[in-house]
This record gives C-alpha cells, structure tokens and sequence, in this order.
C-alpha cells in the first residue's frame, strides 16, 4: 500500500483559506444573479410587448397570468 506524504498543516490552512474566500465570492454572485433575474422578470412583467402577447394590458396582468406564460 501506498503511503502519501501529510501536507504541510499551513499549507493545508492556506488552502482553506482560499476556498473559504472563494466560496463567498460565489455566494455573493450568486445573490447578484438572483436579483437581476427578479429585476429582469418584474421589467418583462412591464413591457408592453408582454402585455400585448397575452392580450391585455400591464394592469390586467396577474402573477397568476405570468407563470401561466
């Protein structure tokens, strides 16, 4: 059986240091995504265009009418 070496213990506390950042760094895009995308939908709600292929107007839209959609 092969015996690997045991890292360096400050290597090894770099190491999850670093992953530890980056793991908040994807944390905070992935909360910036969420909020685009609720920006993003809550404008497409708005639009005209939304409004004119589900045949009606922005103030007759449900949120019911848009999941249907």
């Amino acid at each position: 059986m092969n015996k690997q070496p045991i890292p360096d213990p400050e290597i090894v506390r770099k190491t999850v240091r670093e992953l530890k950042a980056l793991c908040r760094q994807f944390d905070l895009l992935n909360f910036q995504l969420e909020e685009l995308t609720a920006y993003v939908d809550a404008e497409i709600r708005k639009s005209p265009l939304t409004a004119y292929r589900l045949g009606k107007t922005p103030q007759q839209m449900t949120d019911r009418d848009w999941q249907q959609h």
